[in-house]
């Protein structure tokens, strides 16, 4: 029976043995602000550099853009102007002007390409023909008659081909003074170690690196350039004895 009563006393007993101090409130700190004691300076704006700067056109903002109405401009206006109506949607038509922009790119790099002699068989792998009238395969220096064949290709403007034959004609010209011994499967660099004469394998490897540019780098080479190599032909064979 005194069971129930125990228990009730030790929770009172329990309760009364909290802190009073967790249930007061903290106390905060504070501090008093301090007036600011500092002398406050105003300034102005100097109004004669303001009428200054008002005077000079780069900072007269009101003024409008002038239009560029430069011949230029007028063509793209009038380019565009007759595909509107077939360009309408934003998408689309930004589209149909990039392509019509590449084509006229396209156009223009084209003509100038011709216009300067470019071979356009680079882009297909495929090297240009060139009519030899005689068998390459063989290069045979002395079957060759060199003079009408030169001037055939120089007649026909074929001056690739003429730097192909003085090359082989100075070949000939060395190989019948016995400063090289010409065999049909020797290179060109064969030939350069072969000549004893300093000066005359420095000349001699410069026409052969010009001969290499021109036939097999398919160089393009016109009238004013091949006088230039002609003359270089003609002072080397000049001083082969």
């Amino acid at each position: 029976m005194l069971k129930y009563p125990v228990i009730l006393l030790l929770f009172f007993l329990t309760l009364q043995s909290i802190p009073v101090q967790a249930g007061q409130p903290i106390a905060l700190k504070t501090e008093q602000l301090k007036n600011d004691s500092s002398k406050l300076q105003l300034r102005h704006f100097d109004t004669l550099k303001i009428d200054t700067y008002r005077q000079q056109p780069d900072f007269r903002y009101d003024q409008t853009i002038p239009v560029d109405d430069s011949l230029w401009n007028k063509f793209w206006a009038w380019f565009w102007r007759q595909f509107s109506g077939i360009a309408t949607a934003n998408y689309s038509g930004s589209m149909f002007r990039y392509i019509i922009i590449a084509v006229f790119i396209a156009l223009i790099v084209f003509v100038v390409m011709k216009f300067t002699g470019v071979d356009f068989n680079i882009f297909t792998g495929k090297s240009k023909t060139i009519a030899v009238p005689y068998v390459a395969a063989s290069d045979n220096i002395h079957e060759i008659d060199f003079n009408t064949e030169i001037d055939k290709a120089i007649l026909t403007s074929n001056y690739r081909m003429a730097v192909r034959l003085m090359y082989l004609r100075s070949l000939k010209k060395l190989n019948n003074s016995n400063l090289i011994n010409w065999q049909p499967e020797k290179t060109n660099q064969t030939y350069i170690k072969e000549l004893t004469d300093p000066y005359q394998r420095e000349q001699f490897s410069l026409l052969t690196t010009q001969f290499e540019y021109i036939w097999y780098g398919e160089f393009f080479i016109d009238q004013e350039n091949f006088k230039e190599v002609k003359n270089s032909y003609d002072q080397f064979n000049t001083g082969i004895r």
